[in-house]
């Protein structure tokens, strides 16, 4: 089974390098390539009629390997060549030898008769956008109703960072599922590359585990395993005390719904006692709504320094509801101030927005800045147009802040300044709705007040978050997504690897 390492590009043709510096031949590689999506069509299309798409590199030796192993299974194979056979270097020569077939001009025309293509035209390396012949089968395949099957990525999207290479067309193969060697690459979970690859299934083509030890990769796909070591455990004799006392700031009285949201996430997860800081008109309301969450009163700045004095409030939560201003810079920096651990969205992100490094120089690592793309683009200006990748550009957020920061979306990314950055994939379409982000911010302060790291803590948060979203359903409000916790987080001590997105 493949583990949450993601292998960019270049450190996969790093493992590629290595295993065959151990004894392994690439020949071998390349034809457990190709027996490997032999068995994905097996498995998904067991009556298909193939066309195989061969271009003139490793791809397309990959897909010269499937075509004979499919053949020798008994599947009617075709193949096409963007390039003379005869051209071929290396294993893909080889593989093509071994095809023993007749290799079709790459034309259009041939698509016709397919129940399934198999695109082996260009693979994750590639850098220039589809043109000419494979540019014209690209947009004939995908005009079809028939499925395609990607070896390695879609022909056209880049494997580090999921985009077409051709950004103005978005021009590349569509392909309903695709098979990649050893690990993902970022592409393949990042947006849109998610959707262009389809289901992605990884296989093992007998490069060994070892060659992680040497890569060292930095980036991963969120799931239980990255964090479960550190996932709180509740002793026998544990008291609430010993879970830690999150603390959310509520803003004026017109605005108290988004902390108490982010309160309940919070208790949900866990967290011994949590508790509503409330400025002195909106005590009543918070009161009146709260029962195992407690209200506490302050005044202003001053008055939450004092609040913050007490260090058993170990996290505090500060931005969803805060209103924009001076007013909101102090309370931020009453808490930075504070040696509880802080998470920081909403308001307290865009009332820096004139001086980001204002708020810079507070942060601390134990700091997490959970934006969404607007907020970011407020703090970060220029880093999401300027990057290849959401990726890059939380990668480098976190570096100039000093601390954890989440970048909110469809394929969430948790990057800390040490350069480790995972990306979570598991968050449904339904999830998208008004105080979904302030339930979040309230479940990673209540981890963190559990004693999880900033980056492990928000990396949790983040994957149950989407969890819960999944187990609710259509239909789903923000209140609901800490209710469904407690059997999110009963079926995750079960077994806690595999996402219900993945099971639906």
């Amino acid at each position: 089974m493949s583990g949450p390492e993601l292998l960019t590009v270049a450190e996969m043709s790093e493992a590629d390098r290595l295993t065959i510096g151990s004894g392994v031949a690439s020949s071998t590689l390349m034809d457990n390539a190709g027996s490997a999506v032999a068995d994905a069509v097996d498995a998904n299309y067991p009556v298909a009629s193939v066309l195989v798409l061969c271009g003139p590199g490793n791809n397309g030796g990959d897909g010269f390997a499937a075509a004979a192993h499919l053949r020798k299974r008994g599947y009617d194979v075709r193949v096409s060549c963007l390039v003379e056979p005869a051209s071929l270097e290396g294993d893909a020569a080889e593989m093509a030898r071994r095809w023993r077939g007749p290799v079709l001009p790459f034309t259009p025309d041939i698509l016709e008769g397919a129940t399934l293509i198999i695109d082996a035209v260009f693979g994750a390396g590639l850098s220039r956008p589809l043109d000419g012949p494979v540019a014209e089968m690209a947009r004939a395949a995908n005009a079809r109703s028939c499925p395609t099957l990607a070896v390695d990525v879609p022909s056209g999207m880049h494997g580090d960072t999921g985009r077409p290479l051709d950004g103005k067309n978005g021009l590349c193969f569509l392909a309903e599922r695709t098979v990649t060697f050893f690990r993902k690459k970022p592409g393949h979970v990042l947006l849109p590359g998610r959707f262009l690859c389809g289901t992605t299934d990884v296989a093992d083509i007998a490069i060994p585990e070892w060659v992680l030890n040497i890569i060292r990769p930095r980036a991963f796909e969120n799931g239980v395993a990255q964090w479960r070591a550190e996932f709180p455990r509740l002793r026998p004799d544990a008291h609430k005390y010993q879970r830690g006392h999150a603390i959310l700031m509520s803003g004026p009285i017109h605005a108290t719904g988004a902390a108490r949201l982010a309160a309940r996430g919070a208790l949900r997860v866990g967290a011994g006692l949590v508790s509503v800081a409330s400025p002195p008109d909106a005590i009543a309301v918070n009161a009146a709504q709260l029962t195992a969450i407690m209200v506490k009163p302050f005044d202003g700045p001053t008055g939450l320094s004092a609040l913050l004095a007490d260090k058993r409030f170990n996290a505090a939560a500060i931005g969803p509801g805060c209103g924009v201003g001076a007013r909101t810079q102090d309370l931020v920096a009453a808490i930075l101030a504070s040696s509880a651990a802080a998470v920081l969205d909403a308001d307290a992100l865009t009332s820096f927005a004139e001086d980001p490094n204002a708020l810079f120089r507070q942060l601390r690592e134990t700091c997490v800045l959970t934006p969404h793309e607007g907020e970011f683009e407020r703090l970060f200006p220029g880093l999401l147009e300027d990057r290849s990748s959401r990726l890059a550009a939380a990668r480098e957020a976190a570096r100039l802040a000093g601390c954890v920061v989440l970048l909110k979306g469809p394929d969430t990314i948790i990057a800390s300044s040490d350069g480790r950055a995972a990306i979570n994939a598991n968050a449904p379409p339904w999830l998208a709705t008004a105080g979904a982000g302030d339930v979040l911010t309230g479940m990673i302060a209540g981890l963190m007040a559990q004693g999880m790291g900033p980056f492990e803590g928000a990396s949790a948060a983040a994957w149950l978050h989407g969890e819960a979203a999944n187990r609710f359903g259509l239909g789903l409000v923000a209140e609901d997504i800490p209710e469904q916790l407690p059997a999110v987080l009963k079926a995750m001590m079960a077994d806690g690897t595999e996402s219900s997105a993945r099971r639906r």
